[in-house]
C-alpha cells in the first residue's frame, strides 16, 4: 500500500515538474512567434515566416500537451497524433509561402533574417533546456522535445539563409533554406505521426 502512494506521488510531482515546463516554453513561444512573424512581414523572408510557423505550432503544441500531461497512455498518444498533424500543417503553410514567392519574387532584408533569427534562437535553446530531462518521459513529452528541436534547426538555417541573401543579393538563398524548412517539418512529421500511432496499437 505505501508503494502505491509512493508511486502516486512520484507519478504527480513529475506531471507537475511537465506542467511547469510547459507553461514556460508555452509563453515563449507565443511571444515569439508575434515577434519573428512580424519581422518576417518587414524583412519579406519566406524562411523567416517558415520560423514564425513553427513559434505559432510549437505554442499550440505546448497547449495540448500541458492538457495531455494528466491523461493516460491513450490519451497522450492521441495528443501526440493531432501534434504531429500540425507540423504538417506547417510544412504544408511554409510549401504555400515558397510557392508563392517563386511567382512574385523579391529579396529580403538580410539584416532583420539574421538579426531576428539569432534572437529566436536564444529563445528555442531556452526551451530545449528545459525540455532536455523531460524527452524520454512519454509519448506526450517526446513529442514536445521534438518539436523544440526542430526549432534549433529552424533558427540556425534562416541566419545561414541571411548570411547567403547578403553575400549573394538574391533571394535564392532565404527560398532553398524554406525548401529544406518544410521538408524537415514534413520529416518530423511522419516520425511524430508514427510514433502516436505505434503508442496507440500497443496502448
Amino acid at each position: 500500500m505505501s508503494d502505491c502512494c509512493h508511486n502516486t506521488d512520484d507519478l504527480k510531482q513529475l506531471q507537475q515538474r511537465q506542467s511547469g515546463t510547459l507553461r514556460i516554453v508555452l509563453v515563449i513561444n507565443a511571444v515569439m512567434f508575434m515577434v519573428i512573424l512580424t519581422a518576417a512581414l518587414y524583412a519579406d523572408s519566406s524562411a523567416l515566416l517558415s520560423d514564425s510557423l513553427d513559434n505559432l505550432g510549437d505554442a499550440l503544441t505546448y497547449a495540448f500537451s500541458l492538457y495531455a500531461v494528466s491523461l493516460g497512455m491513450r490519451s497522450k498518444a492521441r495528443v501526440a497524433l493531432f501534434k504531429g498533424m500540425l507540423i504538417l500543417l506547417a510544412a504544408l503553410a511554409v510549401w504555400g509561402q515558397i510557392i508563392y514567392r517563386l511567382i512574385e519574387p523579391s529579396v529580403p532584408v538580410f539584416e532583420l533574417m539574421g538579426l531576428f533569427s539569432v534572437v529566436a534562437l536564444i529563445a528555442n535553446s531556452t526551451c530545449l533546456a528545459l525540455l532536455w530531462r523531460h524527452r524520454g518521459d512519454d509519448v506526450n513529452m517526446s513529442s514536445v522535445w521534438e518539436c523544440s528541436r526542430n526549432d534549433i534547426v529552424a533558427n540556425v538555417s534562416v541566419f545561414v539563409a541571411a548570411g547567403a541573401v547578403w553575400l549573394t543579393e538574391a533571394a535564392w538563398p532565404d527560398l532553398l533554406v524554406a525548401i529544406c524548412l518544410a521538408s524537415f517539418f514534413l520529416r518530423s512529421s511522419i516520425r511524430v505521426l508514427a510514433s502516436a500511432r505505434s503508442e496507440l496499437r500497443e496502448a
